[in-house]
């Protein structure tokens, strides 16, 4: 095969890469700022909400809202919480929802996409639904 081949196809396959990279920061960097309004207008005050019935019902729980992540946690037990958070290692980017939980002397961790994953397409219902599932263990007695 030609030198000058090999170097076109090379170059051609180095331009395909830089281009689809931009493409995918792009995506990345949209979904990012999605996530932000998604947790300012729905996440934390849905989870402030929650945090206040859990209150009034005698569960005392804080609600943490470091950047780019909002946390419900036990005032008892700092193994105790739920938190949402963006992965961006994907091609588009996907919002995460993180539970702990002390069960005995382990804790049990777990990780999975909220809805769809995408920020701009979850609803309060689907977050309230992830929420009240992941909450449940938190609030046996």
């Amino acid at each position: 095969m030609q030198t000058s081949d090999v170097r076109k196809r090379v170059r051609e396959t180095i331009e395909r890469a830089r281009r689809r990279a931009a493409d995918r920061r792009a995506r990345g960097d949209e979904a990012s700022h999605d996530f932000d309004a998604f947790l300012e207008r729905v996440a934390v005050p849905l989870v402030r909400q929650i945090a206040n019935v859990l209150k009034a019902d005698g569960y005392h729980f804080t609600v943490f809202t470091p950047s780019g992540s909002v946390r419900l946690m036990s005032d008892r037990r700092a193994e105790d919480y739920i938190e949402l958070t963006f992965d961006a290692s994907g091609d588009t980017g996907r919002v995460v929802g993180r539970s702990s939980h002390l069960r005995g002397k382990n804790v049990i961790e777990s990780e999975q996409p909220v809805g769809s994953g995408k920020p701009a397409s979850i609803t309060e219902e689907e977050l309230l639904d992830f929420l009240m599932k992941e909450l449940e263990p938190l609030v046996e007695r």
